[in-house]
């Protein structure tokens, strides 16, 4: 999420037992944001911060408690600050008029590629596989000058994927800074990080402090995932790069290894036995950010990071605020989804200005062949470099079957800590199956208590979903069904036995892409009106470059250095979206954001490789719930033929009828604003269709000029689809054209079948003969 001006207000919730900075301070007082819409008029900075201390005033008894409860002023993009207050400080100040709202900043916010971009490539018809050659991203030299903002747990500037090697000099426009800190300074940035900055005032109001031990008070990445994400949107071409054991071998680059990486450091992290196992990130730190990267000059956003809780409402939702503002500034912004899959109505980052990224596979695995003494094979994944010998059997034994006493029943098969009795696994091949736990702890469990390798099973719920580890043990994984065949051999031979043979790196494997279960599903909880997610992209099995800080594993005791690793999550598909959006503004500098989004979403593909229908995980059949718009396309989005535009205006009525948000204090609401569904959205979604409903929608013409248009409509199961007018005439490039979708549920005489009460799916798509311009059409009947 990113832009050149300053970002909307978050609340983050910090419990404070102690802040020293603050006189008169409670236990009640927290960090609080306090958003205030947008700046009116040209105002300086320091005539910005004077308001807000005078606004603090209002609930603070001097001027010197004013001025030590300030953690922020937000005063590039959007109008804020985030102070300590008390809740009836907070209270108070919400009920002022030109404050639009004030809500406790929360740290319920967390983080949630060899092979992706060239298989981004092949669905996109750009190699031959026959012929050996590979696809890499586009090296035009105009992507130079896009600079993309990179919100996580900061850079490892080292890593031979941030060389500024041939690069020219940093734009002019650039207004950023390289900041100092710990083990990073001036010189760690250089023509390819131009800029890094860190952020945890609210951080240390909630945990008293940063403890220094595991932690970089720096840009500096001590936990990898910045870094992973960083080298995945802009990373340079690097050949000979693999994961720890030679897995993964080939040639790495970002999706944009031209562009211009800006590093904004807010997620830390979280105190504990293991504290770099999970990082958090504060509203008001990510604020602070998003406005200083608006400022700063980025022309898109990427962030990894999503809510853990309940959906906040927008006008209280800091990275939803800050999108808003930095959309306003033609910034681009891409979020995760979330990785609460495959439950529906788990998605987070739910504004229709962002970008919300599913997650689905590539076409590469880790085969890993299990023989089991009865003569089966079974194919597993792993890339852990530790082998058992060749063609050796050893006795396997079931997690549930060799607990110690005590052990609830529940969670007898998962190889959570100090759960396996070393007497019952010594030797032994152990069967343990993912959920309470990291998978990663399980292996170690193993290893503690003397087994010879891990064998880890899915639950039905994951599928055919597979996510590789590097153990600190021999061992593998499969999926569901073969976790099945494995515990029924186990259960009816008295001497169970395998054979773990060695593992390979396997591509060209079909079908693929492939929806990951892990990945958090629609519908939107907070507007069902707005389809999420909006777009899928690579995120399983997904290698990056790593801090050299952090191990492969993240575990305690796990000393192991590497240069790249291995990981899954919406985390690493989030930034393949964003470099997607700056090989398009790269393309079209003058476009918007709404006109960037539209461009991706529209140009999607709802097909496999093998021109099937995205599949999920578990064998289904995917849909918008899943993917959104589809399995993005990055070189279709350079020449999407028309676009889908819309204004932070747009935005703002949206926001009224949404949710009854005033986000603007000086765009009041009208008495009766349109409802959600006619923003002029590249999706369309209309809950509690009761009857018919009519959608308006406009496009413009991005093409070379004179098109004509046909529209082509797959029709949800129960409801009539009419798009009119059917044909569509552009005169030139820039015209815009309006057009009517009514949706009506069909009745028992018209033959159709009515599904009441839950979410049918179909599309309609403009075509000129070149391009294809698709939305999905999500309704759910009352």
């Amino acid at each position: 999420m990113r832009g050149a001006s300053a970002l909307p207000s978050l609340l983050l919730v910090l419990t404070l037992s102690s802040f020293c900075n603050v006189s008169a301070s409670t236990e009640q007082d927290q960090v609080y944001i306090v958003y205030l819409g947008e700046h009116a008029g040209a105002k300086a900075e320091e005539a910005i911060l004077e308001d807000h201390h005078t606004l603090l005033l209002y609930v603070k008894s001097s001027e010197e408690e004013a001025r030590a409860s300030l953690l922020y002023s937000y005063k590039h993009t959007l109008n804020g600050f985030a102070a300590i207050l008390s809740r009836e400080e907070g209270t108070k100040l919400s009920e002022r008029s030109e404050v639009v709202s004030a809500f406790r900043s929360e740290g319920r916010w967390a983080p949630h590629t060899t092979r992706s971009w060239q298989f981004l490539g092949f669905e996109e018809g750009l190699i031959n596989p026959p012929d050996g050659r590979e696809w890499l991203p586009s090296l035009d030299k105009s992507s130079e000058d896009i600079i993309v903002g990179i919100l996580d747990s900061g850079i490892w500037p080292e890593s031979r994927s941030f060389s500024d090697q041939g690069l020219g000099a940093v734009p002019a426009r650039w207004k950023g800074t390289c900041q100092g800190g710990d083990s990073f300074s001036s010189s760690s940035c250089n023509r390819k990080i131009i800029g890094a900055r860190y952020y945890l005032k609210a951080y240390e109001a909630h945990y008293n402090g940063l403890n220094t031990t595991y932690a970089f008070r720096s840009p500096r990445d001590h936990d990898g995932h910045g870094t992973h994400t960083a080298s995945t949107v802009g990373g340079r071409t690097v050949p000979g790069v693999s994961a720890l054991g030679g897995f993964a071998n080939g040639t790495a680059s970002g999706g944009a290894p031209l562009a211009r990486l800006a590093v904004y450091k807010v997620c830390w992290p979280i105190p504990g036995p293991n504290p770099n196992i999970e990082n958090t990130c504060f509203e008001a730190d990510m604020l602070a950010a998003m406005d200083d990267a608006v400022g700063d000059g980025v022309d898109v956003m990427s962030v990894s990071i999503g809510s853990s809780g309940a959906p906040q409402r927008f006008a209280d939702d800091g990275i939803a605020l800050g999108a808003l503002h930095a959309a306003k500034r033609g910034v681009v912004v891409s979020c995760s989804g979330g990785n609460s899959g495959p439950k529906p109505a788990t998605v987070s980052n739910l504004a229709p200005w962002m970008l919300t990224v599913a997650a689905s596979s590539i076409d590469r695995a880790f085969h890993s062949p299990i023989k089991l003494g009865n003569g089966v094979m079974v194919m597993g994944q792993t890339v852990t470099p530790y082998q058992l010998p060749r063609d050796k059997p050893y006795p396997l034994v079931y997690a549930a079957d060799a607990v110690v006493p005590g052990t609830p029943a529940n969670v007898s098969n998962q190889c959570l800590p100090n759960s396996l009795s070393s007497d019952k696994v010594r030797g032994k091949i152990v069967v343990c199956f993912r959920g309470a736990g990291l998978r990663v702890e399980k292996g170690l469990e193993v290893k503690r208590a003397g087994g010879a390798a891990i064998l880890l099973g899915n639950p039905a719920a994951s599928g055919s979903e597979v996510p590789v580890d590097a153990h600190v043990l021999p061992g593998t994984a499969v999926a569901a069904a073969d976790a099945n065949t494995i515990l029924s051999y186990i259960n009816s031979s008295s001497s169970p036995t395998a054979v773990l043979d060695p593992s390979r790196t396997v591509v060209n494997v079909r079908p693929s892409p492939v929806m990951a279960q892990f990945s958090s599903r629609g519908p939107n909880v907070l507007e069902p009106s707005i389809l999420k997610p909006d777009i899928t992209a690579p995120g399983l099995n997904i290698l990056a470059a790593w801090s050299e800080a952090s191990s492969p594993t993240k575990l305690d005791g796990d000393h192991r250095v590497v240069q790249y690793n291995i990981m899954s999550g919406t985390s690493m598909s989030c930034p393949h979206v964003s470099a997607a959006a700056v090989l398009v503004k790269a393309a079209h500098p003058d476009w918007s954001s709404a006109a960037i989004r539209s461009a991706i979403m529209t140009t999607a593909t709802t097909n496999n490789a093998e021109g099937g229908p995205l599949m999920n995980g578990d064998g289904s059949v995917a849909g918008p719930m899943d993917y959104g718009s589809g399995h993005i396309r990055p070189k279709h989005a350079l020449d999407p033929g028309l676009v889908y535009d819309a204004s932070y205006q747009d935005y703002l009525l949206f926001a009224c009828a949404s949710a009854g948000s005033q986000l603007d204090p000086s765009v009041p609401c009208p008495a009766r604003p349109p409802p959600p569904y006619q923003l002029n959205h590249p999706s369309v979604a209309v809950h509690g269709l009761n009857g018919s409903v009519t959608v308006h929608r406009t496009v413009t013409n991005v093409g070379p000029g004179e098109a004509r248009y046909t529209v082509a409509v797959v029709e949800p199961a129960g409801v009539s689809v009419k798009v009119s007018p059917k044909r569509l005439s552009f005169a030139r490039a820039g015209e815009k054209k309006a057009f009517r979708i009514r949706l009506e549920a069909k009745g028992r005489s018209s033959g159709g079948r009515v599904v009441r009460g839950q979410f049918v799916a179909g599309s309609y798509a403009w075509s000129d003969g070149a391009h294809v311009v698709r939305s999905p059409v999500v309704v759910l009947v009352a």
